[in-house]
């Protein structure tokens, strides 16, 4: 599947998982540098860990960072898993870069509430640049 230049492989899904569907969507955003999308998404009172590199609290310090990952270009997202439970959620993947350089990265959220409809209140993400 392409979108403008960047081009996203996922396995297909049953369908009935809305919070599957949303992490799909958000990680698909956040590599086209959808910032608006993103903004949509998250809590008011966010609270992002980059483990080892970075603390973000709050929707403002969070949009800073998202400009700030604007100067990367990622060409391809592989999207490896992506597993839900009530109110957690996981996601792995791979980011290329426009140089060849690979992020793998595994994200792990935590929504505001159980609902269809919950902002995604917490995330932490390891990640690791393969190359």
């Amino acid at each position: 599947m392409s979108q403008s230049d960047l081009t996203v492989e996922c396995q297909e899904d049953c369908g009935n998982a809305p919070k599957k569907l949303l992490l799909k969507d958000f990680t698909i955003a956040l590599a086209k540098k959808d910032i608006h999308f993103c903004i949509n998404c998250i809590h008011d009172e966010i609270v992002w860990e980059i483990v080892g590199k970075k603390h973000i609290k709050g929707i403002k310090e969070y949009e800073q960072t998202l400009n700030q990952l604007k100067e990367s270009s990622i060409t391809h997202l592989l999207i490896h898993n992506i597993i839900t439970h009530g109110n957690t959620a996981s996601l792995n993947g791979t980011f290329i870069l426009k140089n060849k350089d690979r992020i793998d990265f595994c994200d792990v959220y935590n929504f505001a509430g159980f609902g269809k409809k919950a902002k995604i209140k917490k995330i932490t993400s390891y990640v690791i640049k393969t190359s």
